[in-house]
């Protein structure tokens, strides 16, 4: 477990550096150990989305966990860097499902609060966090409020703020050493954020033509940023795109290089 100790060690202490920490989400082996090969890259993270659309499921904790983890595992396996978990909602056991990720390798996850009341969402992350510390290991915990992406059409996004911050700073308390806020890429939204939870405590997700770049996120006090499902888009788009011009009578793009 010595092992598993400073990998969480140091996924802890690239969320607390003044640098932001940049996790590409990753969604099997092959993705894993592209990303993990890449100059600059310190860190990985999955996403349920991409691992669950892999095996042709949607995402909401469809893929069965006995299946999300083995891949879990196997990707831990392959790389020599801190791996961080979309765990969901935690499966209906947050921490009997962060405890048996810690088993395949894992030293960081993300949870989801779904807006549930926020006693129950509290006690999630203590379980989380507790699992981490019955394992020996500082169990680096992104817990999630869906303040943002369960709001109904139209709600004031003021009120909105407020409610993220308040759970937020619950789960602060209750452990978890970031919070992650997803359905946010405004600047000003962003700065209330950072201002109410604290700099180095917030975590984003950067959507494509919309989210600011990862030295401002830097610059406003955010702790880390991720990609989400968007990276396996990015290759599926890819893909796509090759195969057109394929079957319009063209060839592979010529810069194709040989990453497996």
């Amino acid at each position: 477990m010595t092992d598993l100790a400073t990998r969480a060690r140091t996924l802890l202490d690239l969320h607390t550096a003044p640098e932001i920490l940049v996790l590409t989400n990753v969604w099997d082996v092959v993705s894993a150990q592209v990303v993990a090969a890449t100059e600059g890259v310190r860190a990985l993270a999955t996403a349920s989305h991409g691992i669950a659309a892999t095996f042709g499921y949607e995402d909401g904790e469809n893929i069965p966990l006995d299946l999300h983890l083995d891949m879990v595992g196997r990707i831990a396996a392959a790389v020599d860097l801190p791996l961080s978990m979309d765990m969901e909602a935690g499966y209906g056991d947050a921490g009997e499902t962060a405890r048996r990720a810690v088993e395949k390798g894992v030293v960081g996850g993300n949870l989801e609060d779904q807006m549930k009341p926020l006693d129950d969402a509290v006690a999630a992350v203590e379980a989380v966090v507790r699992a981490g510390r019955d394992a020996g290991i500082d169990f680096v915990l992104n817990a999630r409020t869906d303040a943002f992406l369960r709001a109904e059409a139209g709600a004031d996004r003021s009120e909105l703020l407020a409610e993220a911050v308040r759970r937020g700073r619950a789960f602060l308390e209750a452990g978890a050493p970031v919070v992650f806020v997803p359905g946010v890429v405004a600047r000003e939204e962003i700065e209330a954020l950072v201002e109410g939870l604290g700099r180095g405590k917030l975590t984003v997700i950067s959507v494509p033509g919309r989210s600011l770049p990862a030295r401002e996120l830097q610059d406003l006090g955010v702790a880390r940023v991720s990609t989400g499902p968007f990276t396996q888009r990015v290759a599926l788009t890819a893909l796509q795109d090759a195969v057109v011009e394929m079957v319009g009578g063209g060839v592979l793009p010529p810069g194709t290089r040989a990453l497996n």
